[in-house]
Parts: structure tokens; sequence; C-alpha cells
């Protein structure tokens, strides 16, 4: 925790029980289940500390922030690069790794500098295959 005071974050136990949750959490949650799990905890805390103290971490580098579901913002504190393969029936979000070469035209490789990318991949989640291929369809498990 110390490389949080490190970037000027103020330690309170309510900041404290939210990095806690997203340390070496791999599910990238949204702030509303952030807030879910630590309210327990906490059940005077707000959601706006939760948003306050995810938008430091972003602004700081200590969590990324990912618009890879249209309905939700949702956080990795993983913040190495790396690229993501997401289900497209419950949503769920898994770190995958790998470099994937990207072919440019001579023109835009003399007028671009690529300094990062991220790559997405979409498909079903290995429940949710079963689902899919399985003769009574249900709802998705992983939701």
């Amino acid at each position: 925790m110390e490389k949080y005071r490190d970037i000027g974050l103020k330690l309170t136990p309510q900041r404290l029980a939210i990095l806690h949750y997203l340390e070496g959490n791999k599910d990238h949650p949204s702030a509303e289940s952030i807030y879910r799990a630590v309210h327990k905890k906490f059940p005077t805390m707000s959601l706006a500390t939760v948003y306050s103290t995810l938008s430091v971490l972003k602004e700081k580098g200590s969590v990324l922030e990912l618009t890879l579901d249209p309905g939700k913002k949702r956080y990795d504190p993983k913040t190495t690069l790396h690229n993501h393969l997401i289900c497209v029936s419950c949503k769920r979000i898994v770190d995958i790794h790998g470099e994937y070469k990207l072919d440019l035209t001579e023109n835009e490789k003399q007028e671009y500098t690529i300094i990062k990318s991220h790559v997405e991949f979409y498909g079903l989640c290995p429940e949710c295959n079963k689902i899919k291929t399985s003769p009574a369809k249900e709802a998705s498990p992983c939701a």
C-alpha cells in the first residue's frame, strides 16, 4: 500500500478497502461491483467515494479504465500492456498476453510512431459456449 501513498493518495479506511479489493483482482470490476463488495464492510461509504478513488488511480496510472463494455466502464489493476478477451454473452473479460503484428503501409509507417497497442477479442466463454450448444438454452451462468 506504500505505492499508493507515494502517488499522493490519502489512505482512508474506505480507500484502503477499495485498494485491497482491486489488488490482484482479475475480474475487471465495474465501479458498482466494487461498491457492492466494499459497502458490506463500510455501509456509510458512497458510490462517489469509489468513483473518486478510481479517478485518482486512473490519473496516476495505477488502474486502467476499460470501455470494452458499452454498458459500463470496467477497471483493471494490471497496468502493464496486455490485451483482453470479452464474452459477448455474459460480458466476462479475461487478460490475454501476446504480441500481434500490425501490417502498416509504407506511408503509415512513415507518418506514425506506435507507442502502445491494445487488442480486443470477442467470443463466448466456455460456460456460455456450453449453453449455446446445449439443447436447453438457459441464462448465462457468468452474469
